[in-house]
């Protein structure tokens, strides 16, 4: 903890609306569990909100961001965890990934995690291609595409080399489906999930598009692995507006992410929390305040299907007059498509691209 908190000044406006800082003016008058739990959330954050705890705010009258609490967090997620975990097993390369690039966020250097890495996702991945979410487990779209997020995070030739190209191509070919979509695994939910997955590892693989001989997509007509796939995702927005896991069903938020990362790879988008801390949020709460931190632009579009390295973005920092934190607390970039920094996501392309043959 700082020792040279700064407080906001006695006449200072906080940047907060007024709705944040009362209680709730229309309350449930039959208590539960859960109107119980959201009135002492209530009585905690309150205080924060209103102003009233200036042990460690920035000029704003905002907390800071403690990033000695964060990094020492994260980097006891990725040691040795007790046995409740053990439940997690098949969750293993959310875990490096969550993990990873919340540390890369904060600035830390994770290339020490490299080796480890390394060593231990290389037995997770199966001959057919892809990777389990533990050992001896089947290979799923889901923790595959962590586990290559998580080695380009690291990043490194050993990094890289892990990855069976050629394996994961033919697998990827045998997850895709006539209508256009992928499975998870196989046999496995067809959803848009996949479609997001499977375009984030074609990309940042350099793989080829031509679909093999043998995929049950070729059923359909369908020649390549992004053949059909954006009319896939397009059948997965709902009459609300929002994006469902496959078409006709309920729209999510989190499927709307999945749609909009996919459709920005093909071409351009617009052709219950736990009480406990957890390396899933810490990530995913890290990179929406890096979002609101900098400001991100679609510059050129992709010109050619045979490029799948995606389309060019540009980013700028919120500077002085457009920002409510000091400094200090600014996090790094993240990539608003394939969730890592930007220069991870280049570094492992560019890698990928310069490789003679496949």
């Amino acid at each position: 903890m700082a020792s040279a908190a700064t407080a906001p000044q006695p006449d200072a406006e906080l940047s907060i609306p007024p709705l944040f800082t009362t209680e709730p003016l229309i309350r449930d008058s039959l208590p539960t569990e859960s109107s119980r739990v959201q009135d002492a959330t209530i009585d905690e954050v309150l205080p924060f909100l209103q102003g009233e705890e200036f042990d460690y705010c920035n000029s704003h009258g905002l907390p800071h961001l403690d990033r000695r609490l964060h990094v020492k967090f994260l980097h006891k997620q990725l040691g040795k965890l007790p046995a409740a975990f053990t439940s997690a097993d098949p969750s293993r390369p959310w875990f490096f990934y969550w993990c990873l690039s919340a540390l890369v966020l904060l600035g830390e250097d994770v290339t020490e995690y490299r080796q480890r890495l390394v060593d231990t996702v290389r037995p997770m991945q199966n001959q057919d291609g892809g990777f389990a979410g533990g050992f001896g487990h089947t290979s799923h779209l889901a923790t595959s595409y962590a586990t290559v997020l998580s080695l380009a995070l690291v990043g490194g030739e050993d990094a890289y080399e892990v990855i069976d190209r050629r394996a994961m191509w033919r697998w990827l070919c045998s997850l895709k489906q006539p209508d256009g979509g992928f499975q998870m695994a196989l046999g496995g939910e067809e959803d848009v999930r996949g479609a997001y997955c499977a375009a984030v590892i074609i990309s940042l693989l350099n793989l080829p598009l031509e679909l093999s001989q043998d995929s049950p997509a070729r059923s359909a007509g369908h020649t390549g692995l992004f053949t059909g796939l954006a009319d896939y995702v397009h059948r997965c927005q709902t009459h609300e507006g929002g994006v469902s896991a496959k078409p006709g069903i309920e729209a999510h938020g989190a499927y709307a992410f999945c749609a909009l990362g996919c459709l920005s790879i093909l071409d351009s988008p617009h052709r219950s929390i736990l009480r406990y801390s957890d390396a899933y949020h810490t990530c995913y709460v890290l990179s929406g305040l890096s979002a609101a931190q900098h400001k991100w632009n679609l510059d050129v579009a992709r010109p050619h299907e045979a490029d799948v390295t995606g389309d060019s973005w540009s980013v700028t920092p919120y500077m002085d007059g457009e920002q409510i934190f000091d400094e200090e607390d600014r996090v790094a970039t993240v990539h608003p498509v394939y969730v890592i920094p930007q220069h991870k996501v280049e570094a492992m392309q560019s890698y990928f691209s310069s490789k003679y043959g496949f």
